[in-house]
This record gives C-alpha cells, structure tokens and sequence, in this order.
C-alpha cells in the first residue's frame, strides 16, 4: 500500500458533482457538516430513513412516495418505502432534459452492425411491445424471459414487460440448451423473446437448433418472439411451437405513450440466477423500488452519470452489470451497448467505440484490464478518450498492476472505480465516489448506506486484517426471495446463516489505511494451509504479472489430513513449465505475498474453466482435482477445460 494516490479529483470538478450537490442539501437541511466522503457515509449508515427518502426526491423518482421509509428494520424482511407506488419502466423513460430525437441508444455488434434507437423510437417499441404482451396474455407477476444479445431491443423488451408488472429474467444466447433450461425451466415463463443469431469473433453463431430444443420444453410460453440479428428471423420463427417474428408480434399496435402499472417498491422486477456450478442455479428474485433505488444512487451519486452522458459496461444479457446499464437510462444518458467479442477485429474495437462516441464512464471486467496489458496494447497513444471521466472494474479483484495500466496505459485524468457486490444485491457493498482519490490496488470505501464491515470468526468488527465481508444493516435491494422457496430456507441459508440477522456476502476482505477495501476474493474459495487462511486474489496478483503467465487459477487439495496449495497456470505460447519457471513463480509469490501463499504444485494446464459471465471457477475444479462431480457443467462457459484438472499425476504425490 502507497500514501501517494494515482488520481485525486480536482477540487473544482469534485464540487460540481452530483454527490457533493446532495451532500449540500443535506447539510443544509440537517445542519449537519461533512468534511469528506467517509463522513457523510457514516451519516448516510446512521439515519438511512433520511438518506433514502432524500435520495428519492434528488434523482426525481416518478411514483407515489408515501410516508413511511422503512417497515420491519430486519434481515431478511425489511420493506423500503411501504405506502409508495411506482413502475420501474416509467422512472427510465422518464428522464428529464432528454431530447425526443437524441440518442438512447448505440449499438454496436463487433464490426458487423452499427445502429441507433432515439428515446423516441424506444418508446414507441416500449409501447409496441407492451400492447403485444398483454395480447399474448402476459399479467402482473407473469414471467418474461429472454435469450438475447446486449441489443437495444433487449432492454425495449424487459421496459415493455416491467411497465405492466410482469417480471424479466434473461440470458445470452451462447448458453447452452440446458443451461437455458436450468434456468427459465424454474420461472415458467409464458413469453420467451431469443435472437435469430450472433456473432462473435466475427463468426456467424445461429441459434435455431438450439431453440428447436428448448422451446418444446418450455410447455408455459404463449409466445416466442424472434428478433432479427442474422436476417433470418422469419425462417427461425416459423420452425419454433408459438413462434413470431419481432415485427409481426408488434405488427397489430400502433405506438402510443406507453401505460405504467404503478405498484408496491417491492414488487418483483427480475429473477436473476446464481453461477450455478454446485447444482442447479438459484433464482434471485430482486425488486422493482429496491433495485431502482441502488441503481440511481449508484450512477448519480457514485458515478456521477449526468443526462446526456455516453454510458458504456460491456457485459452480456446473462450477469448483472447488464441490469445495472439498463437503469443507467434514469439518468438521462445515452447508453452504449455492444455485444460480441472484445478483442474482435482486435483489443482496440472498445476504445475505438469509446472515440467514435465520446464515451464518458467505461465499465469493464478486471480480466479485460489485465487481457488490454498482457496483449502490450496502449491506448493512451493511440486513442483520444478526451470524453472518458470514469472506469469502472468488476467480475474479480482488479489487482495492483492493473490499478497502474490504466493510468499508465489508458488514460490520466479520470477516476478509476473498482466495485464490488454482486448478483445476490444487483448492486454494490463497496466502490468509487468521484470527490476521494484513488489508490494503487484498493477499491475507495463503502457505498452510501450500506453498512458494510469485515468481521472475524466471531463476528465482531476488524478495524485491520482479513476477515468476511458482511452488511450489518437493511438495505433495498436485498432480494424479496428465491423463487420455488416455500419458507424461504434456501435465502436465509444462503446470506443469513453465518451470522443471525446478519448479511455475510461470501467475500474475503480486508480494510485499507485510508478507509477502502481490498478483496482477497470469494470466503469459499479461501485456502486454508495449516489453518491460516489466505485469499486466491493475493496469489493471482503476484503470478499473473509474470509475462510467462496468461492466467492462473488455485485451490486447496486435502492432502495428509491438511490442506496444501494447488497454483494451475495457462502459460503464454510456446512456453514451458520447467524447474526454472516453477522457481520463478514460487519466488515471485513468496515474495509478494508471503511464504504460506507459495503453492506445494505448479501444474501447467491449457485452460482455466470460466462461468458464463467471464469469472474463474475455484469451486469446481477443486471438485474435481477431489474425484467429485461438478453438479452443473452447463454453467460454464467452457466446461470441456474441467478434462484438464482430471488425474493430474502431480498432484498424487
């Protein structure tokens, strides 16, 4: 850790924030003063009513806000703002300040397909597509799933869907057939919306067979809504049981304003899905005022998004980030949308976008970061990126070398924001705030109102050292519950069973001298070697420097009734694992992490198995290093890798 940050907000630019404008009106109302970020987030923590309902009338949210903020101040059970009405739909084509004909939209399908859609063409599809589900008989609390790329018409789709109060839940098209099924075969969905088709790495993927598989197993759907993507939407469409083409399933209605069924915060808005790689996935149910309320935090106040912003995350229809884009329309900004392969033609194509549109926030994963370094590109001499003021690192620890290419090799002045959260809140525990600098290797603190801690074995608060990630306080977007969970055993079991009434995310984490956090990666992932417990994050840090190294991957192996430490590494072509470099390797950890973190076996492997949404897979190659099955290789993005880890000699000895 460095006292010296690699970025400090301009004093001039942190004041005209939309955070520091909110932490004036509350200071004006309150009398209360705040000197600095970690200030006003202890006071968000301690009067959260004040917080939230303050926030609500900032960000302008469109609804019936009630008087009461918080009901049944417990984990679980908490409901925010309990006499409200809102529709999710209606606050994100709402914004004020947006011009009918400017962008809501640019599309870009690698460098195949270029398009726009203005905000008035998205309401008119909105409304197009909300006539035609209610026609197919989709209702308050129906299930509308898609199997789609990160395509305009994609979030029409869920828009239309949540204006009536049914509930969305998607995927990308490369998951496969039972993977597709795992999930949707759970939620009965009674419309299925799936392209004709992608691409990816310039390859034409069609999609056809696959539905002639899934469809007939899915008896609940009324309807399957096939958006053109390939231009043979129309061949696909009449293969399939219900089958219609986008425009002939909109055909009938005539674009009007769109209809908002107002409803309780806490109405259902989507079922999101666990990674599913230790059985079959869970189904997160995540409501409409929950989610709405962290997300317009998160952009104005984290993100400081601002109406006419060039809002960019590149992600797929299948993680949560999407959901997180998707609501970056309540600000007013224009979102950047892109599907297919980043390193398609090559790894310049997302900065090319992010020139060609004058991209101002830049959300990527910590592996792309790492992918841009490793592949010696410099975008900082070849690209203007004059627009950018933020980007942003999720998926996995984004590690301190990563934290040094960005401004070394992407660009100076802006703020680099490391997040984290996940999934199970579709929001975030911890960020960025655009008035704190940014420090080599730490993401910046605590988001507004979320009471996040570490806490040891026993649960009581660490100032220092590494412990369990937890949230000692309700928040908004905890999920209502599990879908098919009578009782709600599986959710509590799943967050609340560590400690009672007591939310343990499952992350190993650790406080940083100047109040950020750094992420030593998931508790269950933890290595355990002689008792002493060590994160899988402080050892990818060390050995993915090494220009040998594309990436690595570790486990625990129980071996003579301990623990030792397994380190698989995909090398770089045309290098080999010998002695020399397996010593390299091993001084490189011990000495940039410590002793106990140096691996007992270093085994090179050709892959490293990956979920759908690009993060490693600990859990499952332990499984199956130990002989036991992976319960759901459909999970992953890659699962003929797990033949790999498989009877490996070394580690028999």
């Amino acid at each position: 850790m460095t006292d010296t940050p690699l970025w400090t907000p301009d004093a001039d630019r942190a004041d005209e924030t939309q955070l520091a404008r909110f932490m004036a009106e509350i200071s004006a109302e309150t009398g209360q003063t705040f000197a600095s970020y970690p200030d006003f987030h202890r006071w968000s923590v301690e009067n959260r009513e004040t917080f939230w309902s303050r926030l609500w009338d900032f960000a302008r949210l469109v609804g019936e806000k009630g008087d009461r903020v918080i009901a049944q101040d417990t984990m679980p059970g908490a409901v925010f703002f309990p006499d409200a009405k809102l529709n999710f739909a209606e606050n994100l084509l709402a914004p004020a300040d947006t011009d009918p004909q400017g962008d809501a939209f640019v599309f870009w399908g690698e460098d195949k397909v270029r398009r726009r859609m203005s905000w008035e063409q998205l309401r008119a599809l909105v409304s197009r597509l909300q006539q035609a589900l209610q026609a197919a008989g989709v209702a308050k609390g129906d299930r509308v799933a898609a199997m789609m790329p990160n395509m305009p018409e994609t979030i029409a789709g869920m828009l239309a869907a949540s204006s009536i109060g049914a509930v969305w839940s998607s995927c990308s098209p490369d998951f496969g057939t039972r993977g597709v099924l795992d999930r949707f075969g759970q939620i009965e969905p009674k419309v299925l919306i799936t392209c004709d088709g992608y691409w990816y790495a310039g390859k034409r993927i069609e999609v056809a067979a696959k539905l002639g598989e899934i469809v007939p197993q899915l008896p609940t759907l009324s309807a399957v809504v096939v958006v053109p993507y390939l231009e043979q939407a129309t061949e696909v469409a009449a293969k399939l049981p219900n089958g219609t083409e986008l425009a002939a399933f909109i055909e009938p209605f005539e674009a009007k304003a769109p209809e908002f069924l107002r409803l309780p915060p806490d109405h259902p808005l989507y079922i999101l899905f666990s990674s599913g790689t230790t059985g079959i996935p869970k189904c997160i149910v995540h409501s409409a005022g929950g989610t709405l309320l962290q997300h317009v935090k998160e952009h104005r106040l984290h993100c400081d998004i601002r109406p006419g912003d060039r809002f960019f995350y590149f992600t797929t229809c299948g993680w949560m980030m999407w959901n997180w884009l998707a609501s970056g329309l309540a600000t007013g900004a224009t979102l950047l949308l892109y599907d297919g392969s980043p390193f398609h033609p090559d790894g310049n194509i997302l900065f090319d976008y992010a020139d060609a549109e004058g991209m101002t926030m830049f959300g990527t994963s910590a592996k792309f970061i790492d992918s841009v370094r490793k592949a010696e590109l410099r975008p900082i001499a070849t690209h203007k990126l004059e627009h950018l003021r933020l980007m942003t690192s999720t998926g996995s620890p984004l590690s301190p070398e990563g934290f040094s290419f960005v401004y070394d090799g992407i660009r100076k002045d802006m703020q680099l924001a490391s997040i984290s959260g996940g999934t199970d809140i579709v929001a975030c525990f911890v960020g960025g705030n655009p008035i704190s600098p940014v420090y080599v290797g730490e993401i910046q603190g605590p988001m507004l109102a979320m009471a996040t801690e570490v806490w040891d074995d026993d649960g009581k608060p660490m100032q220092s050292g590494k412990g369990e990630l937890v949230c000692t306080k309700a928040f908004p977007s905890m999920p209502i519950m599990f879908w098919n969970d009578p009782g709600g055993h599986k959710y509590r079991a799943a967050y609340f069973e560590r400690f009672d009434g007591i939310w343990c995310h499952g992350d190993f984490a650790e406080w940083t001298g100047h109040g950020g956090m750094i992420i030593h990666g998931r508790s269950d992932a933890t290595l355990n070697p002689g008792g002493v417990r060590i994160g899988t994050a402080e050892i990818y840090a060390q050995v993915e420097q090494m220009p040998e190294v594309i990436e690595a991957l570790a486990i625990g192996q129980t071996w003579d009734d301990d623990v030792r430490v397994v380190l698989f590494v995909r090398l770089a072509d045309d290098v080999m694992l010998d002695d020399e470099l397996t010593a390299m390797i091993r001084k490189r950890i011990r000495e940039g992490a410590s002793p106990r973190h140096v691996p007992a076996r270093v085994v090179a492997v050709k892959d490293i198995p990956r979920t759908k949404s690009g993060k490693i897979t600990e859990l499952a190659v332990r499984d199956v290093v130990h002989g036991r099955e992976v319960k759901n290789q459909e999970a992953l993005a890659n699962p003929e890798a797990l033949e790999f880890y498989r009877d490996i000699p070394e580690l028999k000895s």
